[in-house]
């Protein structure tokens, strides 16, 4: 079942009703990333205002929501002992079925749900249908009924839920960002036709098929056999009779004899024919129908479920927007939503899928531009725009409001502002020049793993006014003066070197002048961080942990229920619930409202993992251990002293192939005119676990990178556009030539009635270029990160030991073994949707 988003706040407040002291504890399951962590920080504090208890359960992998389900789900059910209860996933579970996951469904109709609600938050997608239009509570049966009518809860209509509903009962409800309703109309009709539809052995069907081609073969037969024999034949059978016996005689109509048969009957007096009863469809063709109408159904499903990985917007916002409609929206609730949301850009989560790309609105047809998908990314970061104008307003006096250069006003000052902070990250607690030369979107445009590229950064400092010296400070000891023109000059100088977008445009006069701007937090004299920053320290503190040399820690997990067995070198390796629990909650504190100093304390951690990435992948590329493969480019890291950096941590080594991913893009654009991003996968080996963790990064559509490409094709198009034109123009005017020449010889005026029709055909000639053109970017799906889909294809056709175990299913573990089969395999697939 699905909640609408106009009816966000139902379910909540009916919890705040009905809840008791009998009442069990909210169980809260979060994953183990930024988004998911600063929704479960909302939610807590909403249970706390409402005085209700809550427990947070962390789940790393499907492994350990299995047992989640196992040891916290199922004793809450009514049938085991339990006495029902609200389960909240935030970020897990919306890919797979969860009723069956967490053990919520049962053989016995009745006893399946058990009276636990699970509340499902989740920004990846595709969704599982079960979850969206089913996962619908037991009812009771009033009645004998068929037994494979579709149960219909109350307050329910195919799925989605109604302001009548009334919770209590259980079942899984996704709450609805927007999509569901506008997007997936289809696959609502799909699955409640299939959900309605009778059990059908398709397998039987298959034999009746034949059994039903011999019969019509010997019916024909038949047939053909009892045909009407002519007047000639029958002569000859009379005449061919004994001799003793009279022949029979035949009685012929003549119309044209005057004498009539005294048994015939006139033909104005003739009865009437009974009118002609159609023939009835036997039970058999019914059956075939059915199956046929269920076949075209389920594929309807299985054309989504194929479209590839993408996600949808952040489940903080979504949180945030619970609250606001509660009415307990406040500022530290804003941060989290805002970091959020940030923070799931920064781990390259987009519309596409991952990668490093994200669909524009003006780079798209025009009919794509308009659905919800493709602009969410900027109608939620006006919304979140608003939300700090109205809860923050400006001191008087602060007109430009340009955070990057400005302090605290007071220490008591624990506002959000607006900031048009440049693309770089940790800058107020880094030095200048690391901060830029560690940030990928200047160091892929300026080419930062080769001499040239840090001659570039320096010459563009020079240009800039900056020394070495002054750049290599720490930015909060930089002249006070130099922070100011910081950004009127980076905008001066950034088109040269092809950073158009390093610096949000806009003088901050006016609300709409803001676009594109970032967000930046005070906390008194204490510290000032901007979400950017927040996000990335974040990300850190669950990629390497808050101690010494945490990320040297080997982790790993037993194989997944269903998946293939892995080598038994796993045995000393901690398990990752061990490692990853606390990383956690240690994450989850870090973002406490008042005090920022865990986030200060981790900054060091942040600058080594960015490090980390930086010189590894320049070694990379460096060394040209870069293959390109016929559907992707590829890299496998074996070797380097931040190999188990990477080996050991889904999320590091997922930034590590962001950051070559579009430092490929920016150079295939550079040196061949290719706007197009390229797919890329990037393995890690874990020699303590013999496996190879692999990671597999989509191209998407609209790349930020490629925009003058966009603009040149665009401007090419015209230009081909205003040649056709101009033809077209002369062919009139010779048109018009003729035809004077023959009204004069023929002394009349002649009309050229196909003129009109010419014109338009060359007009539609010119348009359907462009149609066709756009044809393969309307296509659903258009761009979307298929790699979740091609390893499970190469799993089936290879037999390779894998163990998919991440909600992000283009992460995978593969046995160190089999990686050249795998990746054999990989090559041969679809990997991006087209």
């Amino acid at each position: 079942m699905y909640l609408p988003r106009s009816l966000i706040s139902h379910l909540y407040t009916q919890l705040v009703r009905t809840y008791h002291p009998l009442s069990s504890p909210v169980l809260i399951l979060s994953s183990l990333d930024p988004d998911a962590i600063c929704a479960c920080r909302i939610f807590a504090a909403l249970l706390k205002r409402d005085y209700i208890p809550h427990k947070i359960q962390p789940v790393a992998g499907y492994d350990d929501l299995a047992k989640a389900g196992e040891t916290l789900v199922r004793p809450m059910k009514t049938t085991e002992g339990g006495s029902g209860g609200v389960v909240v996933c935030l970020g897990v579970g919306g890919l797979i079925d969860l009723s069956n996951m967490l053990g919520l469904d049962s053989e016995d109709p009745s006893e399946s749900m058990g009276g636990v609600e699970v509340w499902l938050f989740d920004a990846r997608r595709p969704w599982n249908l079960h979850n969206v239009f089913g996962g619908q509570p037991p009812m009771q049966v009033l009645q004998e009924t068929d037994a494979n009518s579709r149960r219909r809860t109350a307050g329910v209509d195919k799925g989605c839920l109604q302001r009548s509903y009334k919770p209590g009962k259980g079942g899984i409800i996704v709450f609805d960002d927007g999509d569901i309703a506008d997007e997936l109309n289809a696959e609502r009709d799909a699955y409640s036709a299939l959900a309605e539809m009778p059990d059908i052995d398709e397998d039987v069907e298959d034999d009746d098929d034949e059994e039903d081609e011999e019969n019509e073969e010997r019916q024909d037969e038949t047939n053909s056999s009892k045909k009407r024999k002519s007047w000639s034949d029958r002569d000859e059978e009379d005449m061919s009779e004994d001799d003793g016996e009279r022949p029979r005689q035949r009685r012929r109509s003549n119309s044209g004899s005057s004498i009539a048969s005294p048994n015939r009957t006139p033909p104005s007096s003739q009865p009437s024919s009974p009118p002609v009863v159609p023939k009835q469809p036997t039970a058999r063709q019914l059956r075939k129908r059915l199956i046929n109408l269920k076949r075209s159904h389920e594929a309807v499903l299985d054309k989504y479920y194929s479209i590839g990985n993408s996600y949808s917007e952040p489940i903080s916002s979504l949180a945030y927007s619970l609250a606001s409609e509660l009415g307990r929206e406040d500022n530290d609730m804003l941060w989290l939503a805002i970091v959020g949301v940030t923070s799931l850009e920064l781990s390259g989560c987009t519309s596409t899928g991952l990668g490093t790309s994200r669909p524009k609105a003006n780079h798209l047809p025009s009919d794509y531009h308009k659905s919800w998908k493709a602009t969410r990314s900027s109608r939620t970061y006006a919304l979140l725009r608003d939300e700090v104008r109205r809860l923050n307003p400006p001191p008087l006096g602060d007109t430009h409001n340009l955070g990057f250069s400005s302090a605290p006003s007071s220490p008591s000052d624990h506002s959000i502002r607006l900031s048009p902070d440049p693309r770089f990250l940790l800058l107020r607690h880094w030095s200048l020049y690391d901060s830029m030369l560690h940030s990928p979107y200047l160091a892929a445009r300026l080419h930062i793993w080769k001499d040239d590229g840090v001659k570039r950064l320096h010459k563009l400092l020079a240009k800039m006014g900056v020394s070495l010296s002054q750049s290599k400070q720490t930015y909060t000891h930089m002249d006070m003066d130099l922070k100011k023109v910081l950004r009127e000059r980076l905008l001066q100088y950034a088109g040269a070197y092809g950073l158009d977008e390093i610096v949000p445009s806009g003088s901050g006069l006016a609300t709409y002048d803001q676009e594109g701007w970032g967000f930046i937090r005070s906390w008194g004299w204490k510290a000032q961080l901007s979400a950017t920053d927040v996000g990335v320290v974040l990300a850190a503190i669950l990629d390497l942990g808050t101690g010494p040399n945490a990320h040297f820690r080997s982790i790993a997990t037993n194989p997944m229920s269903g998946s293939s067995q892995m080598s038994s070198k796993t045995e000393d390796v901690a398990d990752r619930s061990e490692v990853l629990v606390p990383r956690f909650f240690a994450a989850y504190d870090a973002l406490a409202p008042n005090h920022p100093t865990q986030l200060l304390a981790a900054i060091p951690t942040a600058q080594h993992l960015l490090r980390a990435i930086q010189s590894t992948g320049s070694s990379l590329l460096h060394k040209r251990q870069l293959r390109h493969l016929r559907a992707f480019r590829m890299s496998v890291l074996k070797e380097g002293p931040d190999l188990a950096l990477f080996a050991n941590s889904p999320g590091a080594l997922t930034k590590l192939a962001l950051w070559l991913s579009e430092s490929i893009e920016v150079s295939e654009r550079d040196r061949k005119g290719i706007d197009e991003a390229t797919p890329f996968v990037l393995a890690a080996l874990d020699e303590r676990r013999g496996t190879y963790l692999i990671v597999g990064t989509g191209g998407g559509i609209g790349s930020a990178a490629d925009s003058e490409a966009k603009k040149e094709k665009a401007a090419a198009k015209e230009k081909k556009k205003a040649e056709k034109a101009e033809a077209r123009k002369k062919k009139q005017e010779e048109r018009e030539k003729r035809r004077e020449i023959r009204r004069a010889a023929l002394g009349e005026d002649e009309e050229d009635d196909d003129t009109e029709s010419e014109s338009e055909a060359e007009s539609s000639e010119d348009e359907s270029d462009d149609e066709v053109e756009d044809e393969i970017t309307k296509k659903r799906g258009y761009g979307h990160n298929r790699f979740g889909i091609a390893f499970q294809e190469v799993v089936e056709e290879t037999k390779a030991r894998v163990k998919i175990d991440s909600f992000d299913h283009c992460v995978v573990e593969v046995q160190k073994e089999d990686l050249t089969g795998f990746l054999e395999g990989l090559s041969l697939k679809s990997v991006v949707g087209r």
